[in-house]
């Protein structure tokens, strides 16, 4: 039966640790000089962009490359999607040509509706609710540096609602962190998006005084996303200054051994300031390297579960 990685609602707590332990081993592995695994030999991945991308573009063709998969990636003005093929037939049609579809969409029913119709694996690349593997990268760092997950206190500052913050809170709850978010009331988060197990197990805030105090990971993304560009405006002005990332905000955290987190691409000036994103306790070109080992560990999860590395 065919798996599905669209929310890591779908995954436990077990099986997302599995990955991010799997994505450490193939880290060792590819700085020991071992690249080239072939264990996906043979096999294609289709991958989808209707939005830009830099590090889920690059990670993800280099982690199929490097597996031995050969990944094909379509725009999609380059598919009949944009000529207003409906979706449930793009999906029928490129799960008979390939093993895997990958899929960076600006609406995540169009995702869900991929891996209704398709007869393969359907992997989230980015959604305007979800963004699974970025989640599966942060924690991988996250392990990294802390040594563990488990009672990790992780504050996300800004956006409530957003799509890397709904993945972080879902997979951090379910790998016994605690989770707490700052964000103005009108962006809070979303319990339906969620799910209210998991809303129920993180904390919210409007202060972010309060939220980053004696956290061990403070978190923030932009605040315009794409898709969001005609309400910058109204968005800066509700974020900007009092949940912008910055010295002063850190000093509010009272220890010196938290990491600062983002996902990338950064906005300096606006959700985070050039001199944290480039100071001593930055983070965020682990968090963009570690794309790469996640995006191996998941592709294997799903096609090859049973996988050795003498195969």
């Amino acid at each position: 039966m065919k798996r599905d990685l669209l929310t890591l609602k779908e995954l436990s707590g077990e099986e997302i640790h599995r990955i991010i332990e799997d994505s450490i081993t193939l880290k060792k592995l590819r700085k020991l000089g071992l690249k080239k695994l072939d264990l996906l030999k043979g096999v294609s991945v289709a991958l989808i962009f209707e939005k830009p991308s830099t590090r889920t573009r690059a990670s993800f063709t280099v982690a199929a490359l490097e597996l031995g998969a050969w990944p094909v990636s379509y725009s999609s003005q380059e598919l009949q999607l944009s000529r207003g093929e409906p979706v449930k037939d793009t999906a029928r049609v490129l799960s008979r040509y390939h093993d895997a579809i990958a899929a960076r969409v600006y609406r995540h029913s169009d995702l869900e509706e991929l891996a209704k119709f398709s007869s393969v694996p359907v992997i989230n690349l980015l959604s305007d609710l979800h963004h699974p593997l970025q989640a599966l990268a942060d924690y991988m760092t996250i392990f990294e540096r802390k040594g563990r997950v488990r009672g990790i206190t992780i504050a996300f500052i800004g956006d409530g609602t957003d799509n890397v913050f709904n993945s972080l809170a879902i997979a951090g709850v379910k790998l016994g962190a605690r989770v707490r978010v700052a964000s103005p009331r009108a962006f809070a988060p979303n319990p339906q998006v969620l799910g209210e197990d998991i809303y129920k197990r993180i904390d919210v805030y409007e202060n972010p005084e309060d939220a980053v105090r004696d956290a061990d990971v403070i978190y923030t993304d932009v605040f315009v996303s794409m898709g969001h560009e005609a309400q910058r405006e109204e968005r800066l002005k509700a974020f900007l200054p009092r949940y912008q990332v910055n010295q002063s905000l850190l000093k509010a955290v009272g220890r010196e051994d938290f990491i600062v987190m983002h996902c990338l691409p950064a906005h300096r000036g606006e959700e985070i300031t050039d001199d944290v994103l480039e100071g001593p306790h930055s983070v965020v070109f682990d968090q963009a390297e570690n794309r790469m080992h996640t995006a191996k560990a998941v592709l294997l999860y799903l096609l090859k579960p049973d996988w050795v590395l003498s195969s």
